[in-house]
Order: C-alpha cells, then structure tokens, then sequence
C-alpha cells in the first residue's frame, strides 16, 4: 500500500459515493457522471492500493478493507472541516458548512423555532452554507458520531455513547383514531378495547418502548410521522402523533384523540453533538443562538 497521501477530492467523492450507496445515487450531490465517478474511484483505489468496494450487477457495497478506510476517511475529513472553520475563526469571521440534523415533522412544532433560528443565524454569518438533513433518531446519533453531522436536533429514546445530549423542551403526544376507524364515534372507550386495536409503531421503536407506551406488539411500523399520519388517517390503524402536528386534522375533524388520560406521553427533545466537538465556532454559535430563542441557559 502507498505511504502517499490521497488526493482529497478523490476521498470526498469515495465520501459521497459511501454515504449515496452507489454511483448513480452520488450522481446529483457530485454533480459528476457515473463514468467520471467510476474513473475517479478507480484512481483512488490505484493510489491506496487497495480494492475499496464492490459494484456491479449485485449492487455497491464496501470490501471488509474499504470499510475501514472508510471510517479513516471520515474521520480525515471531519478533522479537515475543524481545521478550515479554526482557521476562519482566527480572522474574526465564521466560514465553512454547518451540517444540521433534525427529526421530521418538526416544522409545525412552536416550541422549536428552528426556521427563525436559521434565518438569524445564516444572516448573522452569510458565508456559512448550511446542509440541512431530516433523518430518523437512529441515523441523527449516527450521523453527529460519524462527523457527517455537526448537531442534530430530536427525540432519542436510546443514547450512544460518544455524544453530549443537551434538553431542549418536551413534545406532547398523544394517541388517535381518525373519523374512519370504528372508535372515533364511540363515546366511552375502555383502554382494554383500545389495546387491542390495530396500531402503528414506530422502526426505532424497541420492544420495551412499545410497552410504555402501553401495546404489546404493533400492526405496522413506520419511520417517519408523515408515514404515521398516512395509515391512522387511511382508518385501518391507530398511532401516536405529536400534537402540534396533528392539530390540523383536529381542525378538520379528521382525527381524535383516545383516552388521553390515559393514553399520552411526552418526548424529551435534545440538542446532541460529539464529545470534544461544543467549542468549534460553527456549532456552537449556532448552539448559543438556539438556547437563547428557546430562552434556555
């Protein structure tokens, strides 16, 4: 294997075409051909002198070694990133991209003024690019211990370690029907006929989380509360949504709550990021400027 540094921008592509899943798929955030992609990765693999992945009929996917010079990869690159935003700290401006994670449907949430903060954010430092990614609790954590996210914003039922969760605020859900399930006219609904009702769950959900939330197993699973939304409102199924986001479909009398004494709970939202990471400048003006706008210490 060579001693000789790789060429960046061949690693930062081998980045895109990992994290895509493939040549094709890297296509658009490369803004390259798959031929030019295959001949880039070709080269890299000639320079570290090594057979990183595989692709083909059967699909792309990492040799064991390519693997591991992936995880280098990212690692290099994360530490590049903080060297160039250091830099650009020392002459008294912010430069560089900000990669920000968030959990979906959040947009309709009061208590997370995440629009407003972005927009006084991206005005205060406008040679900042930011990359804005809606991901699932799981692939946020991942993302901000891998480097490809700086901070990310969510629900997190299981923690990782390696991270700093930071509390934000509390996001009330509770659990509904919509005006097509047999329950959404019954006046007095016992919680033993509620529970025996086909429900959603959640792919992040584990099996004691799905207890709490008082089900023992679960008719359909989703990643996502657009999804969530989709099956309670087709009537064949009840799920747990936030409230703010389903105030819209109350307003229309397309859904109802069950039972929210007794059916309801609370998510705790935080504010995570990697461990050693809180004083880069990027991450934590941004920080610094979502605390004050929740009024957090």
């Amino acid at each position: 294997m060579s001693t000789a540094m790789p060429d960046l921008k061949l690693l930062r592509i081998f980045a895109s075409v990992v994290r895509h899943q493939g040549f094709a798929a890297a296509q658009q955030e490369l803004n390259l051909s798959t031929s030019a992609i295959s001949t880039y990765m070709s080269q890299l693999e000639a320079q570290v002198g090594l057979s990183l992945c595989h692709r083909g009929r059967a699909g792309f996917r990492l040799t064991s070694k390519g693997e591991l010079f992936y995880q280098e990869t990212l690692r290099l690159l994360g530490e590049l990133e903080s060297f160039e935003r250091y830099s650009a700290s020392l002459k008294g401006e912010l430069r560089g991209t900000l990669n920000l994670g968030v959990l979906d449907s959040t947009v309709s949430d009061p208590a997370l003024p995440l629009a407003e903060v972005i927009g006084a954010y991206s005005q205060e430092h406008a040679a900042v690019h930011l990359h804005l990614s809606v991901m699932s609790p799981y692939d946020l954590q991942l993302g901000v211990l891998d480097n490809r996210l700086d901070l990310a914003i969510g629900a997190f039922s299981t923690r990782m370690n390696g991270l700093v969760y930071q509390p934000l605020y509390r996001e009330q859900h509770w659990l509904y029907c919509s005006e097509r399930h047999p329950l959404y006219s019954e006046r007095r609904i016992p919680a033993e006929l509620i529970t025996q009702q086909r429900m959603v769950g959640r792919g992040y959900w584990s099996q004691a989380e799905l207890a709490r939330h008082g089900f023992k197993h679960s008719a359909a699973t989703v990643e996502s509360m657009e999804a969530q939304l989709i099956l309670v409102l087709s009537g064949a199924y009840i799920g747990y949504l936030p409230e703010h986001y389903a105030h819209p479909w109350i307003e229309q009398k397309r859904l109802r709550a069950l039972l929210p004494a007794t059916f309801g709970y609370q998510a705790p939202f935080s504010m995570i990021l990697r461990r050693g990471r809180a004083k880069e400048p990027l991450i934590l003006t941004f920080r610094d400027l979502l605390r004050a706008q929740l009024n957090l210490r």
